[in-house]
């Protein structure tokens, strides 16, 4: 398993999308993405792997290449940003996980995701 390396920043931002949910059956949320090599070599970002967790308690993994159909590289103090969705039962969830990266020394390495929260909003005041 790749080691976790701390020279890749990534934060997110949520919205929740009520035109495209249904109260009592999913909730949709989208989420922006940044991610920012810190470092002094380049990456390619190669997989994703998320634990979405809903508010009953229902785990979902979602594994895979690259992110949003790309794989991007990312040179030294450079960023990439994308956008992706996600749909919950329950009107609060938390998404957390990891990208795994590929230097150009062909050598494997991740960067955690911190857990974040998906909620409709003031649900959680």
């Amino acid at each position: 398993m790749p080691d976790f390396i701390d020279y890749i920043d990534i934060s997110v931002k949520t919205s929740y999308i009520p035109e495209q949910s249904s109260e009592n059956e999913q909730y949709i949320f989208s989420y922006d993405i940044t991610i920012e090599n810190k470092g002094e070599e380049n990456v390619q970002l190669i997989e994703r792997s998320w634990l979405i967790t809903d508010a009953n308690g229902d785990i979902t993994m979602v594994e895979g290449e690259g992110v949003v159909g790309q794989k991007p590289h990312l040179s030294p103090k450079a960023g990439y940003k994308y956008s992706s969705g996600c749909a919950l039962k329950t009107p609060v969830g938390t998404m957390q996980g990891f990208y795994i990266f590929q230097t150009t020394e062909g050598q494997k390495v991740k960067a955690e995701i911190p857990v974040f929260s998906l909620a409709i909003p003031n649900i959680l005041n």
